[in-house]
């Protein structure tokens, strides 16, 4: 600052920031102080050395020395660093005394600093004070016997010195102390390298009891078996087997057992190890296990021994799943699946009763699909394996009783039941079963089967009375009806077949009507009794006008040898047209007039083929107006419409609207080609007259055309609000021959016209 003469103080003026923009290139403290650091600008030069000549000198640098230590340990007695650096400070000058004493004035500080011990002692033995070494790694073990650096100091400089005696000595009172695994091994090794077997045998005993996990068994026994002692090794193996028992098992423990057994070349005891194993261990837990007795038994078994291995690995896996999930029933399929290609009776009868307890919780059909095949499986197996009959009927009958047969019954198990009865030539018994199952939940698949029973035994009275119990259960099911009277046929009983059949088409409520009807014709003709059968179609015809009864009506005036069956095939054909004019579905019209054509076409002449063609209906394409289910508009769709000719007489819009179509297409033909003869234009200039009152009969070029037949590929798109007024002409589509065709025929009409007038 600067001041005035009056001593008034005046402050610098700041230069205003006029751009205050950032600048381009930003430079960030952690930048400064790195370029500081490269250019080294705060670095001090050494201060220069100092040699000291004569003693006075000496003795007064080591007083400066020592004051300085000194008052940094009065300033902060806890930092152990200083006196650490006083010590080594004394010991290089070689003032052994004077470092013992500040080691011990810092012990006094904090006696339970590890490095003040160890630095303390390596500053004895560097001296070469072993007595003192000895006496500060006593007091160091004394006090912190937890430290495992200090034992092993203690140790290694008690060995180094040769005194065996005092180096085990010093890891027995370790050992007292039950320190970590290292320890143990330390002790064992140096055992060891003074050949001490025994001694080291004894401190595995007592490792194994302090530190009791399976790989200090397995080091053991592998110590036992590196020096030669293969007894003592198995038997530390078999006593770890039995320390660990059955809850606490491994299976690390088992397949070391087992590889010191297949190195012995016992592989009888390894087989056995191996399935003792598998048999206590949980699957999850026993995956090494399952690869190394593969491997065994891939190198030293038989096939027999290889599919055993899979067998129990699988077993093992079907276990978890159904233990995880007792209502799996897949799960328990695979399971017994396997034990009866490989288990004994026993073991098998053992799964299915495990299989079968787990009864579903709801009493529901669905549910029960599945567990049923449980018993349905259990009873064959019984039968067919074990050839039990007595055992088979008990299981057939445990599951009759279980099943809910007021809510749902399961016809496939009572059919299999009665099947085996009769199997075991127990006719009476398979009878009374399947009288007890129509008693108590009568269904169609039951009776079906037990009248196919009855047919197979040929007792045709009791087939009867069970088709009349079917009928009274079921009255709807035309195909009982059917295969009732088809059993009467065969019986020979025709008259007895047609009453089933007329009871049959007299009731009031069938599922499949026109299966029954085609039934019974077709047993008319069968016995060739066609005017019953003309009867049945006219009867058939007074309740239903469909087309294919029609057809098929006709199709049979045509089948039968006579010399008027055309005639009357052609009537059919006439009634069915003027009966199916009011019919709404167009397309079956259109299929009736083609089947007519088609017979026309094999054994009429040209007049009546002529006459069916004028009868096919015009192809048109309309639209109308779609609405959404919430009523508002959805827009507008196409879609083909027929229009047959006699419904068209009745409509002169229809052919006012085909005669002013073809009058556009003469007009557009007629600009196409500028260049026509004068003789051309004057017939194609003149448009239609009103005096034209009939459109013009435009023939199919193609008569085998379906949906063609009167048409000439002509599409109207007409609109449902107004047909007789909107119609869109259609570009032109259709091929000079057709546009030629029409021309003609709309000038032969129209001369028809005016002589008419």
């Amino acid at each position: 600052m600067a001041s005035t003469a009056a001593g008034k103080q005046r402050i610098p003026k700041v230069a205003k920031v006029k751009n205050k923009a950032p600048a381009e290139v930003q430079i960030t403290a952690e930048q400064l102080l790195r370029e500081a650091k490269e250019r080294e600008l705060e670095l001090l030069p050494p201060p220069p050395k100092q040699k000291i000549t004569d003693e006075e000198e000496l003795n007064d640098y080591k007083l400066r020395k020592r004051k300085g230590f000194e008052d940094n340990i009065r300033k902060n007695r806890t930092v152990i660093s200083n006196w650490i650096k006083y010590a080594q400070w004394e010991e290089s000058l070689k003032e052994i005394q004077r470092a013992r004493s500040i080691y011990e004035r810092a012990l006094d500080v904090d006696h339970r600093n590890i490095t003040l011990w160890l630095k303390y002692a390596e500053m004895e033995m560097k001296s070469r004070q072993v007595n003192h070494a000895r006496n500060i790694w006593d007091r160091a073990i004394t006090i912190l016997p937890r430290v495992n650096q200090f034992w092993y100091k203690y140790t290694y400089m008690e060995e180094m010195l040769g005194n065996v005696a005092g180096c085990r000595q010093a890891f027995e009172r370790w050992m007292e102390w039950e320190p970590d695994e290292q320890a143990w091994h330390s002790y064992i090794n140096f055992e060891l390298r003074y050949k001490e077997v025994d001694k080291a045998r004894s401190i595995y005993e007592r490792f194994v009891m302090v530190h009791p996990e399976v790989k200090n068994w397995i080091k053991y026994a592998r110590f036992e078996e590196r020096h030669g002692y293969i007894a003592h090794s198995r038997k530390v193996y078999e006593r770890a087997v039995e320390f660990f028992g059955e809850v606490h098992v491994d299976e690390n423990l088992f397949v070391a057992f087992a590889k010191f057994e297949e190195t012995q070349k016992e592989f009888e005891r390894v087989r056995v190890i191996y399935k003792y194993a598998l048999d206590r261990i949980p699957k999850h837990q026993a995956q090494e296990l399952f690869k190394f007795y593969t491997m065994f038994e891939k190198k030293f078994g038989d096939r027999r021994g290889i599919e055993d291995v899979i067998v129990s690995k699988r077993r093992f896996q079907y276990e978890e799943e159904v233990k995880a999930n007792p209502h799996n029933y897949d799960a328990w399929f695979d399971y017994l699946r396997l034990v009866e290609n490989d288990a004994d009776p026993d073991t098998v009868r053992d799964v299915y009763e495990r299989a079968i307890a787990n009864i579903p919780p709801i009493q529901e059909k669905r549910h029960w699909k599945r567990y049923i095949y449980l018993w349905i499986n259990y009873a064959l197996y019984e039968e067919l394996e074990v050839k039990d009959p007595e055992k088979t009927r008990q299981v057939y009958q445990a599951s009759l009783d279980l099943i809910p047969h007021k809510k749902f019954t399961f016809a496939k198990i009572w059919l299999l039941y009665a099947q085996f009865e009769i199997r075991q030539k127990n006719l009476q018994g398979a009878r009374k079963v399947m009288g007890t199952a129509i008693g108590k939940c009568p269904k169609n698949k039951l009776l079906k089967g037990y009248i196919e029973l009855e047919l197979q035994l040929r007792e045709f009275d009791r087939c009867r009375k069970l088709y009349e119990k079917y009928l009274e259960f079921s009255p709807e099911n035309c195909t009982t009806w059917i295969k009732f009277s088809e059993l009467e046929t065969i019986l020979g009983d025709v008259e007895r077949a047609r009453a089933i059949f007329e009871l049959a088409i007299g009731q009031p409520r069938l599922d499949m009507p026109e299966v029954l009807w085609k039934s019974y014709i077709d047993f008319e003709i069968e016995q060739e009794e066609f005017g019953n059968t003309r009867n049945l179609y006219k009867r058939l015809l007074q309740r239903t006008q469909h087309v294919k009864v029609w057809i098929s009506y006709a199709k049979f005036e045509l089948s039968i040898d006579s010399d008027e069956r055309l005639q009357k095939c052609r009537q059919i054909y006439e009634e069915a047209n003027k009966g199916m004019r009011n019919c709404e579905e167009k397309e079956e019209r259109l299929m009736l007039l083609e089947s007519w054509r088609d017979f026309e076409r094999e054994f009429g002449s040209d007049s009546t083929m002529d006459r069916v063609r004028k009868l096919l209906p015009e192809k048109v394409k309309k639209r109308r107006k779609l609405t959404a289910e919430d009523g508002s508009d959805a827009g507008w769709e196409e879609y083909y419409d027929y229009i047959f000719p006699e419904d068209a007489a009745n409509q002169p819009n229809l052919k006012l609207l085909a005669m002013a179509k073809m009058w556009k297409r003469q007009q557009v033909q007629e600009d196409q080609s500028p260049e026509k003869s004068p003789e051309a234009a004057e017939e194609t200039a003149s448009p239609p007259s009103g005096e034209a009152a009939a459109a013009p009969e435009i023939l199919p070029e193609n008569d085998s055309d379906r949906n063609t037949a009167t048409e000439t590929e002509q599409d109207k798109t007409c609109d449902d609000r107004d047909d007789s007024s909107s119609s869109e002409s259609d570009s032109d589509d259709d091929d000079d021959d057709g546009k030629k065709k029409g021309e003609e025929d709309g000038k032969k009409e129209e001369g028809g016209d005016g002589d008419k007038e």
